[in-house]
């Protein structure tokens, strides 16, 4: 495994920001993990856990170690009644994963389609859309300490899943580096087209299949998403407010076109890019910084974009949507202070 000094992270970060990281390993197997936890001087130091970097800001250059974990073999585990138990290494490709599932029939995945990111990460972010989350179908995660390089096993309701949150990013943040996540999939899946979105494509088709769910999603993430690529971004910057449904029944009254999501009770989901784009950001650009024509809730880093200058950015938007609407809105990006 090549331990590498002063590394370049442009290319692990979909946003494209240009810092440094002190160090940088990518180890391909556990054991290579555990024998670089266990080297003394590194643990003196800050250690990051990323894949893709799909989900990650960094405000400055990282002083520490960077951990690219490349564990990238799937196998099954056990087939249990109408259920088959998929194990797949972190370093997997997430929307790799997906159509891998996707093309044996195996369904509880599809609704995640087009997400970037790698398979380690959807235990952390508890990844979701359209109607599903990872932490539905996550039946184990494997994940070694960080402070002993020992090994562990969570079970999925150990995980403690909520909205875009896990024990990863509490009890556990910055402690554990995740090595396989196990899924318990479908037999015999029923496909979800609850989302409105997602319902209208599919609307002239009687009985779609899980694989035709997957190409409706990735067109309509194509069609409003922007291919980081082209145009630095981390997908998704804001998570949706959840708000009681008096504060949503008061912006109704005012923006009749709002339509909230329900989300427990007496609870609702508030589209935060609707919020962003009543408040004039949507299709705007500052400096090398901006928000997406086509979906509000995306944040742009042109080339030469700083982390500072997206940080204030989004302040900006944040701070404009509470004066407006007096709802707090929180990023779901993870913000990586310079160390």
């Amino acid at each position: 495994m090549k331990l590498e000094k002063n590394k370049n992270l442009k290319d692990y970060n979909t946003l494209g920001l240009n810092v440094n990281a002190g160090f940088f390993a990518s180890p391909a197997t556990v054991g290579e993990l555990r024998q670089l936890l266990m080297d003394k001087p590194f643990l003196k130091g800050n250690i990051l856990v990323t894949g893709s970097g799909s989900n990650i800001l960094y405000a400055g250059d990282y002083d520490g170690l960077v951990l690219h974990p490349q564990m990238k073999d799937i196998s099954i585990t056990n087939l249990d009644g109408g259920y088959v138990y998929v194990r797949a290494g972190a370093g997997v490709d997430w929307d790799d994963f997906v159509e891998w599932c996707v093309s044996r029939g195996w369904g509880g995945v599809e609704n995640l389609s087009g997400i970037p990111g790698c398979v380690g990460a959807s235990p952390v972010q508890n990844i979701g859309a359209y109607g599903t989350e990872a932490g539905d179908v996550i039946h184990e995660v494997e994940l070694v300490m960080i402070d002993d390089a020992t090994e562990k096993r969570l079970k999925g309701e150990e995980c403690r899943f909520g909205y875009r949150d896990s024990i990863f990013k509490n009890n556990l943040k910055q402690a554990t580096v995740i090595t396989y996540v196990t899924f318990r999939l479908s037999l015999h899946p029923v496909p979800n087209r609850s989302y409105a979105d997602v319902a209208a494509k599919l609307a002239d088709n009687s009985n779609p299949s899980i694989g035709d769910v997957r190409n409706a999603i990735l067109e309509i993430r194509e069609a409003k998403l922007p291919d980081p690529k082209e145009i630095g971004n981390a997908g998704s910057f804001f998570k949706n407010p959840v708000v009681p449904v008096s504060v949503a029944d008061r912006i109704v009254r005012e923006y009749p076109d709002l339509k909230p999501y329900p989300a427990g009770e007496g609870m609702v989901k508030i589209p935060a890019g609707w919020l962003i784009e009543k408040c004039g950001f949507k299709g705007k650009r500052e400096g090398n910084v901006g928000v997406h024509h086509k979906q509000a809730l995306v944040l742009l880093a042109y080339e030469g974009a700083s982390g500072k200058e997206l940080l204030d950015w989004a302040q900006k938007i944040k701070r404009s949507v509470k004066d407006r609407f007096d709802i707090d809105i929180f990023p779901e990006v993870n913000i990586i202070a310079s160390s």
